[in-house]
């Protein structure tokens, strides 16, 4: 396949890079865009060096599948000549997720919508959604998913390379004070904050990203995709976002309600089997972190309805939740003898 990677030289798109080789994807040749400031730059592909093009000015003729790794303003731009010069797209912005000719995939939960991409472009999820689709579906097949309450616990490289470095200069500066903040709070200086509207190290924000309305983007986002990937569109979703001191993995405590009962036991069974999933006693960011799966765990009842079940996630926010989807969604394409 001839590959092409917009915003090569990004977190998620190196991550990209790095998971084409690793599972041997078939290229037979990469090119590499990223914005007007990048372009003439190198990224390492199969130890050869290449040579960063302008996303704006390039031509993608001759390209089989483009994989876009970054903003939503310029995914709308862009994209649309990307498809008329012959190649099918894949999306990680949230630019084309809620187009209704666009689907938005989980391979493992609805790859059956791949067969229908009348713009040439398929929709990554946000990372927060993702890790929940995998468990989820399952049990929704079981037993009819009708409500899901969410909290999300999530690490700061949702918010790019900018997040991580700002926790982890927060925590350079604690130094030797750090047991201070026990008693002392936010009265240790940690320097200023800049892309979060308080101090991230030691703390726990409760909002991720920007308000909507009552909400943030992130809670709607969360509400609007996992009804789309789960087919379920008048599913009651509740979710609070959270931004919380971890580099990376996103974590989700769930409430989820069904129109039938479903016991634990049956739940867990059905997760033993499902695709893309783990069970594990205690699934934690700091495990989920470089692997490709959804760990779940603490599956029980919620309160004493038979019909609601809780249960905790954790998943790789930049892996599954953005780079592996888009590689996962090429191969199940090129499985359906859609590319190439």
């Amino acid at each position: 396949m001839r590959v092409g990677v917009i915003g090569a030289t990004g977190l998620v798109g190196g991550q990209i890079l790095s998971i084409l080789e690793e599972r041997h994807f078939p290229v037979s040749e990469l090119r590499a865009f990223a914005s007007v400031r990048s372009a003439g730059r190198a990224v390492p592909f199969k130890g050869i060096e290449v040579l960063v093009e302008d996303a704006a000015s390039a031509s993608y003729a001759g390209l089989d599948v483009v994989i876009a790794a970054f903003g939503a303003t310029p995914s709308k731009v862009i994209l649309p000549r990307v498809v008329e010069e012959g190649a099918v797209v894949i999306d990680n912005s949230s630019g084309w997720r809620m187009d209704p000719d666009v689907p938005l995939v989980v391979p493992e939960v609805n790859a059956v919508d791949l067969d229908r991409r009348p713009k040439g472009i398929i929709a990554n999820p946000n990372c927060t959604t993702m890790v929940c689709m995998p468990p989820l579906a399952p049990l929704h097949r079981e037993a009819g998913l009708r409500r899901v309450i969410a909290s999300t616990y999530q690490a700061v490289s949702g918010g790019g390379a900018k997040g991580v470095a700002e926790l982890a200069n927060q925590v350079a500066a604690a130094g030797d004070k750090a047991r201070e903040l026990a008693f002392a709070g936010d009265r240790v200086d940690l320097g200023q904050p800049h892309l979060y509207s308080e101090h991230i190290a030691f703390n726990v924000l409760p909002m991720a990203n920007s308000f909507v309305d009552d909400e943030t983007d992130e809670e709607h986002k969360f509400r609007n995709e996992s009804r789309k990937i789960l087919g379920i569109h008048d599913l009651d979703v509740s979710c609070t976002c959270v931004r919380v001191p971890v580099f990376t993995s996103h974590s989700v405590s769930i409430v989820a309600e069904f129109a039938e009962p479903l016991s634990p036991e049956r739940a867990t069974e059905l997760l033993e089997d499902a695709p893309g999933v783990e069970l594990r006693t205690v699934p934690t960011p700091l495990h989920a972190t470089g692997k490709d799966l959804s760990y779940v765990g603490r599956v029980r009842r919620a309160g004493d309805a038979p019909n609601a079940l809780a249960l905790f996630v954790s998943g790789d926010n930049l892996r599954k939740g953005a780079a592996l989807n888009t590689v996962q969604i090429a191969e199940a394409l090129m499985a359906r003898g859609a590319l190439g």
